[in-house]
């Protein structure tokens, strides 16, 4: 066999044993959210009837956080539950929505922060992206409390 033959065989056969992948990038916010969702516990009863609406529509991670911390005029900080006991409450922030009613007609929403991020982490967990609903097990003067996340 001719050298120059056997070069030829030897590169082809070099340029099949190394596959080329396809190259994908992927938010560092992506990461974030992977990393919480790892350092926390779920409780999947904290939350039921859960919706996926669209997976696919775009809602920031923080706007989220923002918009969930937004309910009853604000839980943020100190603040460990729902105040003036309303009926129905709205937090919203960028591209995230969430609207709070109670289940029970006639019912106040006095839902504590824990028992409210609980609800939503579990819900998450379900739906990892994009809008959804669902229940959240308890958090009204008489019980449950349904909530919505959107796009404003």
């Amino acid at each position: 066999m001719h050298y120059s033959a056997i070069f030829l065989l030897a590169s082809a056969v070099c340029s099949f044993a190394s596959p080329v992948w396809p190259r994908y990038t992927v938010d560092n916010e992506h990461f974030e959210v992977l990393a919480l969702r790892a350092t926390t516990q779920v409780n999947p009863a904290a939350v039921s009837d859960v919706t996926c609406i669209d997976p696919n529509l775009k809602i920031v991670f923080h706007d989220q956080n923002v918009a969930e911390l937004g309910i009853c005029g604000g839980i943020a900080g100190s603040i460990t539950k729902c105040g003036g006991s309303p009926e129905r409450t709205v937090g919203q922030s960028g591209s995230a929505k969430f609207t709070l009613t109670t289940a029970t007609s006639g019912a106040t929403i006095n839902i504590s922060k824990g028992r409210w991020e609980q609800c939503i982490r579990a819900a998450r967990a379900i739906c990892p992206t994009g809008s959804m609903s669902g229940r959240c097990t308890g958090g009204a003067s008489s019980g449950d409390v349904n909530f919505t996340l959107e796009s404003p």
